[in-house]
């Protein structure tokens, strides 16, 4: 499946966090972003991490793993930064990439496979977003490669909406489980929240 990419942008600051780093949280005993690439790694496809700079402590927590690892030196300007980067260091032969945000915990291989199952079985190439188990659109979002000359074209924070909009009449929702296509955390109270709340769902098992 090396002609499917995920690529996962992290090279953002975790601003929002308030000194602490949403990548470097640990899940399951392991740093979040670690865990998410080693998913990403099962689905079998070639995966992508942007980085803010190369000595980036991100990059420690990736050691030993059989990814590609992008730096993003103007990482400040915000999401397009990273999936310029991303889109543009892919190698040849990629019919779609996912983007897959790094702060969405419970997006697992099994979700990650449906969405590339779900772009190859059709007859003409279609962009494939996550949903909420009701159709609240979410994440990730699988783009076929004639988008990506869009994706270079990005500018601001938006990440890749304006790509979305211009090809909604093709994109197609793919509902995952519960929350997973929703749930992202990127302050100490999304975490504090997920935390407890799954805490409670192991005592309820």
């Amino acid at each position: 499946m090396q002609d499917i990419a995920i690529l996962i942008p992290a090279a953002g600051a975790s601003r929002r966090m308030r000194g602490k780093d949403k990548l470097l949280e640990h899940v399951d005993g392991q740093p979040l972003l670690r865990r998410q690439v080693d998913r990403a790694r099962a689905a079998g496809a070639h995966v992508v991490v942007t980085l803010p700079r190369a000595d980036h402590p991100r990059r420690a927590v990736l050691e030993g793993l059989a990814v590609q690892l992008v730096e993003v030196p103007d990482a400040e300007a915000g999401m397009s930064a990273s999936l310029r980067r991303g889109i543009g260091f892919l190698p040849p032969g990629i019919k779609a990439a996912i983007i897959l945000p790094a702060d969405m915990p419970e997006i697992d291989t099994d979700d990650i496979l449906r969405m590339i199952n779900a772009f190859r079985a059709g007859p003409q190439p279609t962009l494939q977003q996550g949903a909420g188990a009701d159709g609240t659109p979410g994440h990730p979002v699988l783009f076929p490669a004639d988008c990506f000359p869009a994706l270079l074209q990005l500018t601001g924070d938006e990440g890749a909406r304006t790509v979305l909009r211009a090809n909604r009449h093709r994109l197609r929702a793919v509902p995952l489980p519960g929350q997973r296509a929703l749930t992202d955390l990127d302050t100490p109270e999304a975490w504090d929240a997920w935390r407890a709340e799954n805490a409670t769902r192991e005592e309820c098992a």
